[in-house]
């Protein structure tokens, strides 16, 4: 049986692999990891937010970078439509689950810019790191 890892910097390294992957179309649960690892280490509070929201806005630029791999055809759907119509800020939702793959995934088909997109996935995915460090610690 694998052991949890015993050391801030092993726990950090789990962390950031479990926000990586939570933002690509394979399983995890990031919120999961930083709980655990704010139950663990509190004073590195700020040190998890980081290292959650670098992960996961990397994985969010991986699964952004796949659908630019995709042909760009001519799709006719509500969704394409509003994506096109408020383009990268919509990418601050990227961290709702499932959708948000999606949306990461849809920008890049669209080809939609990349510097505004990665600033908006970084917003986004901090502002909900944010939020569950800080109702973690305000208990």
């Amino acid at each position: 049986m694998e052991t949890l890892p015993s050391t801030p910097l092993a726990a950090l390294a789990a962390l950031f692999v479990s926000s990586f992957t939570s933002a690509t179309l394979l399983p995890g649960s990031s919120e999961a990891v930083l709980v655990w690892f704010l139950l663990n280490w509190r004073d590195a509070a700020l040190a998890a937010i980081a290292v959650a929201t670098v992960g996961n806005t990397a994985g969010g630029l991986l699964t952004y970078a796949m659908g630019r791999l995709v042909p760009e055809r001519k799709a006719d759907s509500r969704a394409v439509d509003w994506l096109k119509r408020h383009g990268t800020p919509l990418l601050a939702l990227s961290w709702v689950p499932i959708a948000g793959d999606a949306l990461c995934a849809a920008a890049g088909w669209l080809r939609l810019p990349v510097i505004p997109a990665a600033l908006w996935l970084l917003a986004g995915k901090l502002a909900r790191y944010l939020v569950i460090a800080g109702a973690m610690l305000w208990w």
